[in-house]
């Protein structure tokens, strides 16, 4: 088999380009802030209190590199850890201030640039390719 015809092989392909796509239009727009870190505060926006172990089960990335990624984070000064009242061993992450006003200044940035990742694609198969994509991963 071709690699070209291989699922992963392209798949890897079209992850490189995305995030060369992100990091060019975030690093344009002055942001700060890696697409991981972008998925975390994002997550953590919308469930306040969440612990590590979960969040790096929401954004599906591996528990282990999490809490680097919520160090960087907590030193810009994004988000916060706070010990659980329920577990004092977990640590819930809450967003603060500044990382609710650069999760907001990045948002828009974050949707356009989707458009570009598949911009060989029409509007019709962007719908068909998120669809397949949302199915091959089991969110459907």
């Amino acid at each position: 088999m071709n690699r070209m015809e291989m699922a992963g092989h392209l798949i890897r392909r079209l992850h490189q380009q995305s995030t060369q796509i992100y990091q060019a239009q975030t690093q344009a727009a002055g942001l700060d802030l890696t697409s991981v870190q972008f998925a975390a505060l994002d997550a953590i926006a919308q469930q306040p209190g969440t612990d590590q172990a979960s969040l790096a089960a929401s954004i599906s990335f591996d528990r282990a590199t999490m809490g680097g990624v919520i160090d960087r984070l907590e030193l810009k000064g994004l988000v916060q850890r706070a010990v659980s009242k329920q577990d004092r061993r977990a640590r819930q992450l809450h967003i603060t201030p500044a990382g609710e006003q650069l999760l907001a200044a990045s948002r828009p940035v974050v949707e356009a640039l989707q458009a570009e990742i598949l911009a060989p694609l029409s509007s019709a198969e962007r719908k068909t390719f998120l669809a397949l994509a949302h199915k091959a991963l089991g969110l459907d």
